[in-house]
């Protein structure tokens, strides 16, 4: 074998690979972006076509888990020689949390991550597929009060974090981020003034129901007539008046 032909076979061996690998990409893109999309949905985003959006796709996913979406633009950086993979580092571990928190809002538990780091595409296909409901009134994230970690974004169609407590027999109950905003207590609508005191009901009665008309209060029995004079003695007509 001369030398030509064994540049020739070593030419179509990298053509032949270099198509292997594209369409393999492809493929993972489009299995990826499906799997994204079935997620969007129970996490109510509107338009499934910003699954199939490179990048933009990337930046609901930050969304969902809690984090702030324009972090995604490290993933530009990762080719900067020599910082670039301290960059590419930062962002696997985002993507590490933000895979947590999308899987802890369809119930699963911390550990599931685990899958999403050696298997992510199959860790998307369970979660796209599976009978979990998306629930976002869990606790809140570590760097919730953080100003460049957390989401502050507001876009149309995506859901916007909550920060509402769920009722019961909702999963999550009592770990929500606190009551709701604008929620009053009943009775509490009004600022008290100093001094004052509810009216306090007596112990054992019950306010009358609504539309019902209460009861007269009862009147002061009359006094017991007075009894009879008894009759005067007769008189003896024989006997002188005195």
């Amino acid at each position: 074998m001369g030398y030509e032909d064994y540049g020739a076979g070593y030419a179509a061996f990298i053509a032949l690979y270099s198509v292997a690998v594209f369409i393999f990409a492809i493929a993972g893109y489009v299995l990826s972006s499906f799997f994204l999309m079935k997620i969007f949905e129970k996490a109510g985003v509107e338009g499934k076509w910003r699954a199939w959006v490179p990048f933009y796709n990337v930046m609901i996913f930050f969304k969902l888990g809690d984090l702030s979406p324009w972090l995604a633009f490290g993933f530009l950086l990762v080719w900067i020689p020599v910082l670039g993979w301290l960059v590419g580092l930062a962002m696997a571990v985002l993507g590490v949390l933000a895979a947590w928190r999308v899987g802890l809002k369809l119930q699963k538990e911390g550990v599931w991550v685990v899958l999403y780091i050696f298997l992510s595409i199959v860790w998307m296909g369970i979660l796209a597929f599976d009978k979990s409901r998306w629930n976002p009134n869990i606790a809140p994230a570590g760097w919730a009060a953080n100003s460049f970690l957390a989401d502050r974004t507001v876009w149309d169609g995506i859901p916007v974090q909550t920060t509402n407590v769920p009722g019961p027999g909702v999963p999550g109950y009592g770990q929500g981020y606190g009551a709701p905003q604008g929620y009053q207590q009943p009775g509490y609508g009004q600022p008290q003034q100093p001094g004052y005191a509810p009216p306090q009901q007596p112990y054992g009665t019950q306010p009358p129901a609504p539309g019902s008309v209460p009861p007269a209060p009862p009147t002061t029995p009359p006094a017991p007539p007075a009894p009879p004079t008894p009759p005067s003695a007769p008189t003896d007509p024989n006997q002188p008046p005195a």
